[in-house]
């Protein structure tokens, strides 16, 4: 008897659990809730950047050669005018001797010239006195008329060759100066793309040596803004990022620049922001990349809704007038176990949840963002053979 009661209460019981679950199924909907909340909201625009010096020099040569010494390697600090390489200046050397040589010769030549000027001078004054005492005949005196033409064109000619060949000494110093790298800027050496006894040639474009960062302390990301969200982007708007090499960090920075050049890269268009960033600690590196959060709009404690509250649809379910315009946008909450339609004007969003900045919502109120009845599958058709 007793074991009679026990199965009839086991047999009452899965029936009342039963008759519960298919009422669950087949009853009203099932939703999933989440309440109006009051909090912040920050508006953002995402992108991904690469973080530089604000000015970076890059050093090389105007002459060619073989690197004879380095004195500074990766990471070394420079002074403006510091001698940082040296190119082997013995062609050079040999060339500027030249050139001094060849202006010696040139000034020789000179007065070389002023001698035989002078002398062709006298001749010609003593011609033009004889032609005029019937003395000598008028072709010795144009004779000597041409001679003092020509010498006084000479002393030009030689005049002209002194001074290229002091143009000529002048370049010879130059490249031989050219052959002492110097350091144009107070910074650090980032890089070093060059190693003693190695031949860099200068013959059609510049060979870098050195990348001399200014000042490692002040640093810039230079990111891509997608040309949907260039607009929200100002001058002065305060940016978050952090990099990977300290994920548990973030920086802080602010727009810098907002260029107007587009960049176009597979039909895809953007636009180059420049952001300012403090590096002090010089924890930021050139070439990291940089995950940027430009702060667009925020507000503090605003009542807010998640996204999918808006794209929640009732199937079945009506706005309050039915199909009346201007009613707004609105989302449905949970009354007394029933979906009811309310009027909720969103703002901001920071992409999970939005702000709520009019309508008929209150603080605290449950908002339906799903749906988790099944849907019934559809009902078949006769078969057709």
């Amino acid at each position: 008897m007793k074991k009679l009661f026990i199965l009839l209460s086991i047999l009452i019981i899965g029936g009342v659990a039963a008759f519960v679950v298919m009422r669950n199924r087949d009853g009203e909907p099932m939703f999933r809730t989440e309440k109006a909340r009051r909090g912040n909201i920050v508006s953002t625009v995402t992108a991904t950047g690469t973080v530089n010096p604000v000015t970076t020099v890059l050093v090389g040569t105007q002459v060619s050669g073989m690197i004879k010494d380095i004195y500074v390697d990766f990471n070394s600090p420079v002074k403006k005018g510091q001698l940082i390489a040296q190119i082997d200046p013995s062609t050079f050397q040999a060339q500027v001797a030249q050139a001094r040589a060849n202006l010696l010769t040139a000034k020789a030549n000179l007065d070389k010239a002023r001698s035989t000027l002078a002398d062709a001078k006298r001749t010609r004054g003593r011609q033009k006195k004889l032609l005029a005492l019937n003395l000598v005949a008028q072709s010795d005196f144009d004779t000597a008329d041409t001679n003092y033409e020509t010498s006084l064109a000479q002393v030009s000619a030689s005049v002209a060759q002194v001074s290229q060949s002091q143009a000529a000494l002048r370049m010879a110093e130059i490249n031989l100066k050219y052959t002492r790298i110097i350091s144009p800027v107070n910074g650090t050496v980032v890089s070093r793309n060059v190693d003693v006894g190695q031949t860099v040639a200068a013959s059609f474009q510049t060979p870098t040596l050195f990348n001399i960062a200014r000042d490692l302390t002040k640093m810039q990301i230079d990111t891509s803004v997608d040309e949907a969200d260039i607009g929200k982007v100002n001058v002065g708007q305060p940016v978050e990022f952090n990099v990977d090499a300290y994920p548990d960090i973030t920086f802080k920075g602010r727009v810098l620049q907002v260029r107007n050049a587009p960049i176009t890269v597979q039909n895809v268009v953007t636009y180059d922001v420049v952001i300012q960033v403090d590096n002090s600690d010089l924890k930021l590196k050139p070439g990291m990349t940089a995950n940027i959060s430009i702060i667009v709009s925020s507000r503090k404690d605003a009542l807010s809704v998640p996204n999918s509250a808006f794209r929640f649809r009732l199937a079945g379910g009506k706005k309050p007038g039915g199909k009346q315009k201007n009613l707004g946008r609105g989302v449905w909450v949970l009354e007394q176990g029933k979906p009811v339609w309310v009027k909720a004007e969103p703002g901001i969003s920071d992409g999970n949840y939005t702000e709520i900045v009019s309508g008929d919502l209150r603080d605290g109120q449950d908002v339906i963002v799903e749906s988790l009845a099944r849907e019934k599958p559809a009902a078949r058709g006769p078969r057709m053979f």
